[in-house]
């Protein structure tokens, strides 16, 4: 599904109009993006997280000259699915189960910003 498909299935289910999901929808892309860039870690309980992940530098070929080369350090983003999305996909749970899980785990008091730093501990 692209994205034009997904804010008119989006805006037909929450009787919302486009242009308000549409806003909504890039806000959102752009509220993960930021915090992201920050070295916060974006947990979205019972969907997944994204989070900023370090590849490490490694040795390459230059396809072209068939060079050694040495492909340096680079963050990347990335996103790890939660169970409940897992779950779902292999069918062993209902989608209804993402919604149930977002309602009672939406209590903005109790949701500390986590942060994190620029890759992961001894190098793992």
């Amino acid at each position: 599904m692209h994205k034009n498909e997904f804010i008119k299935q989006l805006a037909r289910e929450t009787s919302l109009p486009q242009k308000q999901v549409n806003q909504v929808v890039k806000s959102t892309i752009e509220l993960i993006a930021r915090s992201l860039r920050n070295g916060d870690k974006v947990v979205l309980t019972g969907f997944g997280t994204f989070e900023v992940r370090t590849r490490r530098e490694r040795k390459g070929v230059n396809p072209q000259t068939k060079e050694r080369i040495v492909i340096p350090e680079t963050q990347t983003p990335g996103f790890t699915a939660s169970n409940t999305l897992k779950n779902i996909v292999l069918g062993k749970a209902e989608t209804s189960l993402l919604s149930s899980e977002f309602d009672s785990n939406h209590n903005e008091d109790e949701m500390p910003k986590q942060r994190r730093g620029r890759g992961r501990k001894n190098g793992a």
